[in-house]
């Protein structure tokens, strides 16, 4: 995987194993749990985007090299290990909300068990045609959800639908996901990098702190906040960035007419 390719303040990750659909070893875990701790510190990168090479966005977690007898740790006890190893990988999914970023996921292939959660786990997910969403623990004898995917299909895609996905394991397709809001939209196969990064393009031309406190609020929505509890939250938001020499200047260039010129963090 690598370690994130910064240009300017958009950071592309991608998770490159595509000979194993780029599935979750000890390896890659690591190393992107490492990029996104990176990112929280790292107020001059301002988006992310997630995507997987080759013909995956990610088949989840390395199952194979579990059957191989792998270990996560090899001081722990052997319930312990697999607890230890369930929390890093969880985490990963609570990283991508923690770091103050927004989120685009591009998914041009297969992206199930873990995989899925990664993507769901994003802001915006971006699919290309050959995109297939699968809840795939349940296949295997395990629950449907995993890595918080009984958390955001639900808040995605609504209860029903999320349900299905969970209960079955069956497989979204691209326009399917479209259509029902898995993803935000549906672009031609080799163009989904392209149209993060003019998405991207777009959140930048706001000011950066905007950004980081628009995701806070959402993280907040997302986690069950209720109406006068956001009513609050918004409130002290707006209280705060309007103080701010970027609000001032945002203010002053829609009175002139001309393009914000906001700080860089």
């Amino acid at each position: 995987m690598t370690d994130g390719l910064r240009v300017g303040p958009v950071t592309t990750v991608v998770l490159d194993r595509p000979e194993r659909l780029n599935a979750l070893s000890y390896s890659v875990i690591r190393g992107l749990r490492a990029t996104l701790d990176e990112l929280r510190e790292d107020p001059a990168q301002r988006v992310v985007v997630l995507a997987g090479a080759g013909r995956a966005f990610s088949a989840g977690i390395d199952l194979k090299e579990q059957a191989a007898g792998e270990v996560w740790d090899e001081r722990a006890g052997r319930v312990q290990e697999r607890y230890a190893l369930q929390q890093a990988v969880a985490d990963l999914v609570a990283g991508l909300r923690r770091i103050p970023q927004p989120v685009i996921a591009v998914v041009a292939g297969v992206a199930a068990g873990g995989g899925l959660s990664l993507a769901c786990a994003a802001d915006i997910r971006i699919a290309e045609p050959a995109a297939a969403f699968s809840a795939a623990f349940v296949r295997i004898g395990a629950s449907g959800g995993d890595m918080g995917s009984s958390y955001f299909l639900p808040r995605i895609i609504g209860w029903d639908r999320g349900a299905e996905m969970l209960y079955t394991g069956r497989t979204v397709g691209a326009a399917e996901a479209e259509r029902i809001g898995l993803v935000t939209r549906l672009v031609p196969a080799g163009e989904g990098l392209a149209a993060a990064r003019s998405l991207a393009a777009e959140m930048l031309a706001v000011a950066p702190m905007s950004t980081r406190m628009t995701k806070s609020l959402l993280n907040l929505s997302r986690d069950g906040a209720t109406l006068e509890q956001m009513l609050e939250y918004e409130n002290r938001t707006q209280i705060l960035l309007a103080h701010t020499e970027d609000f001032a200047e945002g203010v002053s260039a829609s009175g002139e007419r001309r393009p914000a010129r906001f700080r860089d963090r």
